[in-house]
């Protein structure tokens, strides 16, 4: 059962070491239960998705330098979340002013190679209500 997504949503990036939360706008038009919900252009690398604590992903170019350093020794650094790309979530959840609400199922990808998932969240209410 889909759920909408709503502002603080836990996330978790298969990279980082640490859950992170999502961040919506609390300008955002739609409100449930009081909070904004998300939609699938929520994806802005410390605007909307928070830093994951450390990065293990030897993509990212300060992991790497790090781990070079290290004499091949992965070294984590510090997340910095590189999102150009909206989620992406499979079938269809309703538009808010023509853009995809946000689902619990969707990902978003990480330049450094991490999918960025959604960790389940009780507060949004299910599409089949």
């Amino acid at each position: 059962m889909k759920r909408v997504v709503l502002h603080l949503a836990p996330t978790r990036c298969t990279h980082g070491s640490a859950p992170a939360q999502l961040l919506v706008a609390p300008s955002r038009p739609a409100l449930v239960d009081g909070a904004p919900m998300a939609t699938v252009r929520d994806h802005l690398a410390l605007t909307n998705l928070t830093p994951f604590a450390l990065c293990r992903s030897p993509a990212n170019p300060a992991v790497a330098s790090a781990t070079a350093a290290a004499g091949g020794v992965l070294t984590p650094q510090p997340c910095v979340p590189s999102t150009p790309s909206p989620w992406t979530q499979p079938g269809g959840a309703p538009s808010l002013d023509g853009v995809d609400a946000l689902t619990d199922d969707a990902t978003c990808a990480c330049a450094w190679g991490g999918t960025v998932s959604l960790v389940a969240q009780p507060r949004g209410p299910s599409l089949d209500d």
